[in-house]
């Protein structure tokens, strides 16, 4: 639950509430009142910590000094948190080997920048009924990729058909640093 849903102190709404002190004892169920009067005596906030329980458990704490803790965690989280991008390579069975060589490039780069790649062999007309080139191609390109040594990756999902387009999935693999 958010901080700022948090309900504190003449904010509660239950009669009873299950009580815990700054230590982290259970006090018991008590009424909302005298809890409050309790975290009001020794100056801090009583703060309903998990109001879907039956009945309502509360803390008594300093909410300032919550909030920011819960705000630090979150700030942390987000920090170690990676977005992983799925970038698209597009080409055509008929495509010549400079350019495959040259795709291939951008693909290990992207992998190496840590985003998902997906490779798709586009067909058009007659090419329609020649599949196996596609399959071809990226069998290719799969290969010249396992052949540069700084790029690993793993095939998320192999070629198949999609409307139109054979495409592949690679992800980066993951390396111990």
């Amino acid at each position: 639950m958010a901080t700022k849903e948090l309900r504190t102190n003449r904010q509660i709404r239950a009669r009873d509430v299950r009580v815990i002190d700054a230590d982290g004892n259970q006090l018991g169920v008590i009424t909302t009142q005298s809890a409050i009067e309790m975290a009001e005596g020794v100056g801090l906030d009583l703060v309903e910590v998990s109001p879907n329980a039956n009945p309502p458990v509360c803390k008594i704490i300093d909410y300032g000094k919550y909030r920011y803790e819960q705000e630090k965690r979150t700030r942390e989280a987000k920090k170690n948190q990676t977005v992983i991008k799925l970038k698209e390579i597009r080409m055509q069975p008929k495509i010549e080997s400079h350019d495959m060589e040259f795709k291939t490039k951008a693909i290990g780069d992207f992998l190496l920048e840590g985003n998902k790649v997906k490779i798709s062999v586009r067909f058009r007309g007659r090419e329609l009924a020649h599949t196996e080139l596609g399959k071809v191609v990226l069998d290719n390109i799969l290969n010249l990729l396992s052949q540069r040594e700084e790029v690993s990756f793993n095939l998320d999902r192999p070629a198949m058909m999609e409307g139109r387009m054979m495409s592949l999935i690679v992800s980066p693999a993951k390396t111990k640093k």
